[in-house]
């Protein structure tokens, strides 16, 4: 369809085919370790569908908050399992980490599983005292874009919100109409606007950064510079980094993502 290419990632990032396989192992090791040590609680419930699941891991000493991150693959592939290592950063600096899986399209349809991030988010809050920050990327992005939305998240939860980090996000959905993986989401134009992040009429008053890589497809370059501009948000357009390698930083303690994210 019209917007296929412009919407595929993987088709224009040299050795591409490479990235999931290093990200699971990264992961793997990752776990292993952390699981080692007693610091993980793995496949925690929080619905009653298979993927309706997240890991917590925790720093060695009482943390100082909770980040919750919620990984992307355009809302119809990937799990909890393939990012671990992601929580590397935030551990790092004292603060726990929730990976949430999720029912996928098109065995739900978007607004479900945007409903249940809300529900992984509130479980995990409930375990861990203190700030809660939020970062996704791609899909993940937009789903936690979603969450600042009155009446998403339950107020205490939302009161507790320090910081939104969207990664790349899909922030507006209607473009999604003119692609063939539309077959999957079932979107339609009222469905695509009720879930676009940059037409949210209402939210809550959280900070929120936006972080793209300036090599990425110029629809994720436009879609982050949209959602910046119709939140007034910052925006960070990091150099020589695609959409694949952008989330790297988050497994770095002292990268300039994660600083930003936590404050």
């Amino acid at each position: 369809m019209e917007l296929d290419d412009a919407y595929a990632n993987a088709a224009h990032i040299d050795g591409a085919e490479a990235y999931p396989p290093r990200w699971s192992a990264a992961a793997a090791a990752f776990r292993e370790g952390v699981v080692e040590q007693g610091l993980a609680d793995l496949d925690i419930p929080y619905g009653d569908s298979p993927r309706q699941r997240f890991d917590l891991f925790l720093p060695g000493a009482a943390p100082k908050g909770l980040v919750v991150f919620v990984h992307g693959g355009y809302w119809i592939r990937f799990d909890k399992s393939v990012w671990s290592h992601l929580a590397g950063g935030a551990l790092k600096n004292g603060w726990a980490v929730a990976m949430p899986s999720y029912d996928l399209c098109p065995d739900v349809p978007i607004s479900t599983i945007t409903r249940q991030i809300a529900r992984a988010v509130s479980a995990a809050a409930a375990m861990v005292a203190g700030p809660v920050a939020l970062a996704g990327h791609s899909a993940g992005g937009h789903l936690v874009a979603r969450m600042v939305e009155p009446g998403i998240l339950p107020d205490p939860v939302a009161a507790r919100l320090t910081h939104i980090m969207p990664i790349s996000p899909v922030a507006d959905l209607r473009p999604l109409l003119k692609t063939s993986m539309n077959a999957q989401f079932g979107l339609d134009m009222d469905k695509a606007v009720a879930e676009s992040p940059v037409l949210m009429d209402q939210r809550h008053d959280v900070p929120v950064s936006v972080w793209v890589g300036a090599e990425e497809r110029p629809v994720f370059l436009e879609q982050a510079m949209g959602l910046a501009e119709a939140w007034d948000s910052a925006l960070h357009i990091v150099p020589a980094l695609h959409h694949f390698d952008i989330i790297d930083a988050m497994a770095d303690g002292d990268s300039r993502m994660v600083a930003d994210l936590l404050g």
